[in-house]
């Protein structure tokens, strides 16, 4: 199927053509017919599958075939996401594929000076992409009208319920006309998923093209079992000796992505931090520094788990496994994007073992383990072993591994070790 047969004008598929989409995803197939149908919609999908796609453009191809006369333009369309990254990049897709359209988009988050996006506000706009916090804060202080939206979009559903917006959610639906059509993407079905979304859907069309909690089959997933005091020197190492050109890895904490960022430069790898208690400007330029090559690695909290957009994203480490393991899921989704390959690397050590099995529970497969990392191995085996992969998935695996264990015959001994912490130009 092409872009061409779902229905689309002319000037969406410009817009789509000049990003080198021909041929949508299973995701855009189904939901976009649906949606310009005019059915409440349910999908759930791993993430790097196109979801933002699978809404946008029909919104946009509806929308754009409306005149109004109203000044200001009244908001028709409200996007709800739960951090200010991926409302960045919402709201960049929505400006992409419709700006061969009259239709005008904002974006509204916290961490700015929100005079600002009120003047925006003011002029008017048909589309708004907005973090439940700040719209909220908009609506209290009346300088922003609700009463004509026609399409709601709960985007990353299940991580808004996990940051605990489902109050901040409720009271901006009941700001809402009763009369408009629902669409709720999601990466995971969770059981607070489906209660709200009986709640809040009406007969929706069912839309999920992957088995639930799954990874893409593109990424290689390994896992290192080390000790937690040497998993710094390990991946200084797997970045300079593999000569990685980008690379996000997760921390657990905004402290561990500070402490973590220092020693990595002092290796002589450039690389930024991306957490909380970062302003948005700054959050802002190492996505952008990282984006276009200026920095190799990008050291970040689960904030930017679905904040992330990177058409070829090759590396991604999980220096500390997440406390939940559907975030996992999310991490690792941030590589093998848009049937590219990706590498998903773990550095697991002996308190972590626990996290491991959940995550394997989870993702029902047991992640290719690297035997030999340079350094005195940990026993990462338990009881109660999920199923094996597929065999083809351990075929790609295994190739990787080996990839990876040539890298670990090089660094056997202390000795070796010590002569490498000399610093990697990158």
């Amino acid at each position: 199927m092409l872009f061409s047969q779902l229905g689309l004008s002319p000037s969406l598929l410009k817009a789509v053509a000049e990003q080198g989409y021909e041929t949508p995803t299973p995701i855009q197939q189904q939901a976009i017919p649906a949606i310009l149908e005019g059915h409440d919609i349910r999908a759930a999908a791993q993430t790097g599958t196109g979801k933002t796609a699978g809404f946008s453009l029909p919104i946009l191809e509806i929308l754009s075939k409306q005149v109004s006369s109203q000044k200001p333009r009244p908001i028709k369309a409200l996007i709800l996401t739960p951090t200010r990254e991926l409302a960045m990049q919402v709201y960049e897709s929505f400006k992409t594929y419709g700006k061969n359209t009259h239709l005008i988009s904002e974006q509204i988050f916290g961490g700015v000076n929100i005079n600002s996006q009120i003047k925006r506000l003011h002029r008017g706009a048909d589309i708004v992409v907005a973090t439940p916090g700040r719209l909220l804060d908009l609506a209290q202080q009346r300088k922003i009208n609700l009463s004509q939206v026609e399409y709601l979009v709960l985007d990353e559903a299940d991580r808004m319920l996990d940051m605990g917006f489902i109050r901040d959610i409720r009271k901006i639906i009941s700001l809402l006309p009763k009369k408009r059509q629902n669409l709720l993407f999601s990466a995971t079905f969770s059981n607070e998923i489906k209660t709200l979304s009986k709640q809040l859907l009406n007969n929706p069309v069912e839309v999920e093209v992957a088995r639930s909690n799954s990874t893409v089959e593109s990424i290689d997933q390994l896992v290192y079992g080390i000790k937690r005091e040497n998993k710094r020197e390990l991946l200084a190492y797997l970045i300079g000796n593999g000569h990685w050109k980008q690379v996000l890895i997760f921390v657990r904490t905004k402290h561990g992505a500070e402490r973590l960022g220092k020693q990595l430069k002092h290796d002589g790898i450039r690389c930024a931090t991306l957490h909380g208690n970062k302003s948005q400007s700054a959050r802002v330029k190492a996505l952008s520094d990282f984006k276009n090559g200026s920095i190799t690695a990008l050291i970040a909290t689960d904030i930017a788990a679905r904040g992330i957009d990177i058409d070829h994203l090759p590396h991604v480490v999980n220096y500390d496994l997440p406390m939940v393991a559907e975030d996992y899921v999310h991490r690792i989704g941030r590589t093998g994007r848009a049937g590219k390959e990706g590498v998903a690397i773990s550095l697991v050590c002996e308190d972590e073992i626990k996290l491991l099995v959940g995550i394997e529970k989870l993702l029902k497969q047991e992640i290719p383990r690297v035997k030999d990392t340079g350094y005195t191995p940990i026993s990462l085996a338990a009881s109660n072993s999920p199923k094996k992969a597929k065999s083809q998935r351990n075929s790609r695996s295994n190739q990787s591994g080996q990839r990876n264990n040539t890298q670990g015959d090089k660094h056997t001994s202390s000795s070796n070790r010590k002569s490498r912490r000399s610093k990697t130009n990158i």
